[in-house]
């Protein structure tokens, strides 16, 4: 749904100055969106399989189970990582378009940007703790709703390059 919005969003912006910008924002946010549901997905299999594997195994199995899972999850955690670090990546590039363009009201503009180097700085200052960034996926999705109730409110009148 991330990736429509955006996409619909960058359509709105097609015949205007701030595509420039815009679709490099949003195509590096949504490629990093794309990246974290891939690992995501890999982690939801780990784990339905796991379970399926370890149903009524002895506490000795699930332990070395769960021990033997490390190499293999340590490639897909970077995969997480570097998902969220190019989606905040996106999104600051998408709030110096909408800044410069005066697209959207500064204050939701800069929040686009304010939670783009959330985001790269939670994962790149504490890439082990990624429960960190939870708050920062919840704000995300409310920035959505805000960007969403802005747009259909204001209509959005972009001028275009003939204006």
């Amino acid at each position: 749904m991330t990736m429509m919005a955006l996409v619909a969003f960058g359509a709105v912006l097609m015949e205007t100055p701030a595509r420039v910008v815009a679709w490099p924002g949003i195509s590096v946010t949504a490629a990093g969106l794309l990246v974290s549901a891939l690992a995501g997905a890999f982690y939801y299999h780990h784990g339905a399989w796991g379970a399926v594997e370890m149903a009524g195994k002895p506490s000795e199995a699930l332990q070395d189970h769960v021990e033997a899972l490390r190499l293999d999850t340590e490639y897909v955690t970077c995969l997480v990582r570097f998902g969220r670090v190019f989606f905040g990546l996106g999104m600051t590039v998408l709030a110096l378009g909408l800044l410069k363009w005066d697209i959207l009201p500064n204050w939701l503009a800069l929040s686009t940007g304010l939670l783009g180097i959330a985001a790269m700085a939670l994962t790149m200052g504490l890439p082990d703790n990624l429960e960190y960034y939870l708050p920062v996926f919840h704000l995300n999705a409310l920035w959505f709703v805000a960007a969403g109730i802005v747009m259909g409110r204001s209509g959005l009148r972009i001028e275009t390059q003939e204006s």
